[in-house]
């Protein structure tokens, strides 16, 4: 007869265990497929990055053609917002179930289809299903979560900066895809430049189907930075490498909370409120749609740069420490924010704020992975995510109601940097050397 036991711990080693395992001597970075995975998975957050910021664009269209309210936009671009964190989780188990290539093609496939259809939409609800369900599923699949499963699956030396990579494909995507929109609603209307986003998310799906791979054993590697005495891991079948009751584990423990309410004002503070009314705020005081489109890319050129500092700095100093920074200068600006009223102020804090903007999540999934294990920062982080992204939509929608109701958007700019320093004593309260350890079961005759 077999007892199977499943024990829980919750380990807090001394100083000399604090800090994560060092991995074996640095690699080149040639010669390990990580770096062609990290390759068309850059691609992917990038396309779904893009898409996820046409909103932000296409409001001040939808009211001139339509006569929709800003608050009623809003409310459909929440909805999306919502989803795309609520997608998150549930990607992370299905690419712990599946892999992820199989997840991608899945996520781009619903981008294509639903930002096509939204050229022909018409009415409000048209735009809340595939604007705000379709599209926010589709992106969510295809988002942060993705990105740190796949970077703590194929990666142990430069962990950080591939977060950061996959953190920076985001701005990249909103630098690119922001202004080109923009110009492209200009020059032949809104309705065309759903149809040349679609056939971009279309195009993606070829290089995921033929070159992205699930995990380093697919391809009999180790992942890169692995000691080189370690045998390639075997590859996973069925339920992949995710353990029954992570997350009951999780949520018994202040640094899940903590991180996740973190991360909702991050979510709150950036993708909500200046992504989705950044724009609109700036319209509000004279300055024109393209020139407003292009403080917003450059927001997203200094966040590429500061997302990709994030990850080197991930690897070498505590991430917790780096949190706190982020969301203090991250307050700070936003307090001066509804006190700027020409392009001159705006290209200001488009460059303070956007050295920050996703510069969170290389140390935010850094600590998931270190706490809860790499195996498990699908679904962890997935639900991490999913608060940052309840953040965003609620203060997507709630930016909105502020704007209609107050006749703009200070007080809810003031309201966001009190939340951004909140934040940033919560990220000094996590308890790095914390570790939920779920036990394998032992079988004993």
């Amino acid at each position: 007869m077999s007892v199977a036991v499943e024990e829980e711990e919750r380990v807090r080693p001394g100083p000399a265990a604090g800090a994560p395992p060092r991995p074996g001597p640095r690699p080149r970075f040639g010669g390990h497929y990580a770096w062609v995975v990290a390759a068309v998975t850059f691609v992917t957050l990038l396309i779904s990055a893009g898409v996820r910021a046409a909103p932000s664009v296409l409001i001040h269209p939808l009211e001139l053609e339509f006569g929709w309210s800003r608050d009623a936009i809003a409310f459909a671009v929440s909805i999306g917002l919502l989803l795309y964190g609520l997608s998150g989780p549930f990607a992370g188990r299905l690419m712990e179930r599946f892999g992820a290539r199989a997840v991608m093609l899945v996520g781009l496939s619903l981008i294509a289809v639903s930002t096509a259809a939204g050229a022909a939409m018409n009415s409000l609800w048209q735009l809340t299903l595939l604007w705000g369900v379709l599209s926010g599923i589709g992106t969510g699949i295809a988002a942060a979560v993705l990105g740190a499963a796949v970077a703590n699956l194929w990666f142990v030396a430069r962990r950080g900066l591939v977060l950061g990579l996959f953190g920076a494909a985001a701005s990249a995507g909103q630098l690119v895809f922001v202004p080109v929109l923009m110009g492209s609603v200009v020059v032949i209307g809104w309705r065309a430049s759903n149809l040349l986003l679609a056939a971009t998310a279309a195009l993606a799906l070829v290089p995921v189907y033929f070159l992205m791979r699930d995990e380093p054993a697919d391809v009999g590697q180790r992942p890169y930075g692995a000691p080189p005495d370690a045998p390639p891991a075997p590859r996973a079948v069925g339920a992949r490498h995710g353990q029954r009751g992570i997350m009951r584990r999780a949520l018994r423990v202040p640094e899940f909370w903590l991180l996740a309410g973190s991360f909702f004002v991050c979510g709150a503070t950036s993708t909500g409120l200046i992504g989705t009314h950044l724009i609109p705020h700036s319209i509000d005081h004279g300055i024109s749609e393209v020139t407003a489109a292009g403080a917003l890319a450059l927001m997203g050129s200094m966040n590429f740069l500061g997302t990709l500092a994030s990850g080197w700095l991930t690897d070498r100093y505590d991430p917790r420490k780096l949190l706190a920074c982020y969301y203090f200068f991250r307050g700070l600006s936003l307090f001066v924010l509804p006190f700027v009223g020409g392009f001159s102020g705006l290209a200001v804090f488009a460059v303070l704020f956007g050295l920050d903007y996703i510069a969170t999540v290389p140390p935010t999934s850094a600590l998931a992975a270190d706490i809860f294990g790499r195996r498990h920062v699908g679904t962890v982080f997935g639900w991490i995510f999913f608060s940052h992204q309840v953040g965003a939509a609620l203060a997507a929608y709630l930016g909105g109601v502020a704007r209609v109701y107050l006749g703009d958007y200070q007080f809810a700019f003031l309201v966001a940097g009190v939340l951004a320093v909140l934040a940033a004593a919560m990220a000094l309260r996590v308890d790095r050397t914390a570790r939920v350890v779920a036990q394998p079961a032992v079988a004993s005759a």
